[in-house]
């Protein structure tokens, strides 16, 4: 057994039927015991999205919380990630990530509300919040070690999954099909042969990560406030020009999803077992996308300038509603109905055919398209998890700015490397840092569920007090 099939026996272990149940089951338990908060607000959490609440504590805007979790969401998994899902697991995949989206709208709506509700001010100023910090004061000091294990979880997630590897990997990947698409221009470097522009994208992605990310969560946060809002906008463009393009074909994409999503297109022996390779995949990449669950984005969240918990998590429940239910949902979509999946590509290479072929221009334009939006959120993914993981590492060893500044250059040293690691093995340890990391937030959010079911029982009954005595 090689070294990439011991991976994927860990990450089948780790995605296993109990994983997703767990992932699954807290949406669903969560969706209940917020009435569905996902559907009645979603038009306010929008509104809120888009607007600062005045006089509140913390370091960042609540705009620019979001923007800073919307950079680490919006990454590779809306590019990369679903065509990989869709390949591995079919059509069907994308059915079981938009709806474990839907419920994981309520999972991040009790992460957002949580974050708040248990972040501690340091004596610097600094907001400090995330699953360490609900799970240790809002379950009790004696689940202090599940707060440390979700805490180094994170930081392997950011070191060797998530965060660094495979969106550069991504951006790479890109960067070269449009650059040099025949493998024309190749140097040998770490034993291997590798195009110019993969190495020049390495340096060129790894130098601007050192740029933005010593300078911290304002930094990070102003950036992504601007590029965040840019990319998204640009992206969904496209994929929109393609579908109109391709409008003929659109009943028929939809209902090959449907057909697959439940083993429909298998034979009728092998139906269950289509069925359960859809929703393995579909999930494992919905999460990676939205995060829901995930414990991330919270971390982020505790940054916010606001004093309501329920305001802070009906923004944060729009990241998933965006990022997957919007953006996913393209991305998938257009791989249907261009047929890119039916091409036996990996990857960006895949989303790179749709492009290509999905409007009347060269295959060239759409690389180049393809780069830039990958590019741009790869990047902002990479720029938010060192945030993320940074905080998990000042959990567990304190404010010690020598190992906090080490481990940045570490992660630079990580993103750096990353083009010349394999897709799959890349892929496959990043799945299993997200499964690990996820079990103690999702042990957290159904125990605290009671909390977050009051807050918000709290809230809207003096909303809507308010308006009757306005």
């Amino acid at each position: 057994m090689n070294f990439t099939e011991i991976l994927k026996s860990i990450d089948d272990f780790v995605w296993g039927i109990p994983l997703i149940v767990l992932i699954m089951g807290t949406g669903i338990l969560l969706t209940c015991r917020v009435k569905v908060v996902q559907v009645r607000k979603l038009g306010k959490a929008l509104k809120f999205m888009l607007t600062n609440e005045e006089g509140a504590e913390g370091e960042v805007t609540s705009f620019g919380a979001f923007c800073t979790a919307m950079a680490a969401t919006i990454g590779t998994g809306n590019i990369v990630g679903v065509a990989t899902a869709v390949a591995a697991g079919g059509p069907g995949a994308l059915f079981w990530m938009i709806l474990a989206a839907f419920f994981g709208m309520a999972t991040k709506y009790s992460e957002g509300l949580l974050a708040v509700k248990y972040r501690t001010i340091d004596e610097e100023g600094h907001a400090l919040g995330g699953p360490f910090y609900y799970i240790e004061k809002g379950m009790g000091a004696s689940w202090k070690w599940l707060a440390k294990l979700f805490a180094i979880f994170g930081v392997g997630a950011g070191l060797l999954g998530i965060g660094t590897i495979t969106q550069v990997n991504g951006i790479a990947s890109a960067v070269k099909n449009f650059a040099d698409p025949d493998s024309e221009h190749m140097i040998s470097l770490f034993g291997g042969e590798y195009s110019v522009a993969t190495v020049a994208a390495a340096i060129i992605v790894a130098a601007a990560t050192a740029l933005v990310v010593i300078g911290g969560i304002k930094r990070i946060s102003s950036v992504t406030t601007i590029i965040v809002p840019f990319m998204a906008v640009m992206y969904v463009v496209v994929c929109l020009a393609i579908i109109i393009f391709h409008i003929k074909e659109f009943p028929a994409a939809i209902a090959e999803i449907v057909k697959s999503a439940f083993g429909l297109r298998a034979m009728a022996g092998g139906a269950l077992g289509a069925m359960m390779v859809a929703m393995q995949k579909g999930v494992a990449r919905g999460i990676f996308s939205n995060e829901a669950g995930l414990g991330s984005a919270p971390i982020a969240a505790a940054a916010a300038k606001t004093k309501t918990t329920v305001r802070q998590g009906l923004i944060s429940m729009t990241g998933t509603f965006i990022d997957t239910i919007v953006i996913c949902t393209m991305t998938g979509t257009t791989l249907i109905m261009t047929g890119a999946m039916d091409q036996g590509l990996e990857g960006a290479e895949c989303t790179a055919y749709a492009f290509g072929q999905g409007l009347p221009w060269s295959q060239s334009t759409g690389a180049f398209v393809l780069m830039l939006c990958l590019a741009f959120f790869a990047f902002t993914t990479i720029l938010g998890w060192d945030y993320y993981s940074e905080r998990c590492l000042e959990y567990l060893v304190g404010k010690k700015k020598n190992v906090l500044l080490t481990y940045k250059w570490i992660y630079i040293l990580a993103v750096l490397i990353g083009p010349f690691l394999t897709v799959e093995a890349v892929w496959t340890i990043a799945d299993i840092f997200n499964g690990l990391m996820a079990i103690p937030n999702l042990i957290a959010l159904v125990a605290l569920s009671g909390v977050v079911a009051r807050e918000t029982k709290e809230y809207f009954e003096k909303e809507a007090h308010m308006k009757i005595s306005a």
